[in-house]
């Protein structure tokens, strides 16, 4: 079983020291990254971003499309509610009537 050790601040520093050290050494080891590979990722990159822009784009025109197409059957629905609301005569007022009766009573008086 292993025992607790009571390490100093010196001894913490120098193993954070030595793994940072380790760390670097390992970064240094990597071989360098072939030109072509890193040219070939680059452009799959490009490519994958030209598409989702042009998904986005058409995703876009599609939204847009679908509300104005909304507006349009809206639109359409007011003028066909505002046509058959000016379709419906509203009744004649007590004024229109006595009007159109002393109208009638005009004409037949002027027929004889």
């Amino acid at each position: 079983m292993k025992t607790y050790q009571n390490f100093t601040h010196q001894d913490r520093a120098a193993q954070a020291a030595k793994a940072k050290q380790e760390k670097l050494e390992q970064l240094r080891s990597k071989p360098p990254i072939d030109p072509a590979a890193q040219e070939a990722r680059l452009l799959a990159s490009q490519r994958r971003e030209a598409a989702d822009a042009e998904k986005r784009a058409s995703r876009k025109a599609a939204e847009e499309a679908a509300e104005q197409a909304a507006r349009d059957e809206k639109a359409a629905q007011e003028e066909a509610e505002a046509a058959r609301l000016a379709a419906i005569k509203p009744e004649p007022t007590e004024e229109e009537r006595k009007l159109a009766r002393d109208a009638r009573y005009a004409a037949r008086k002027n027929r004889r």
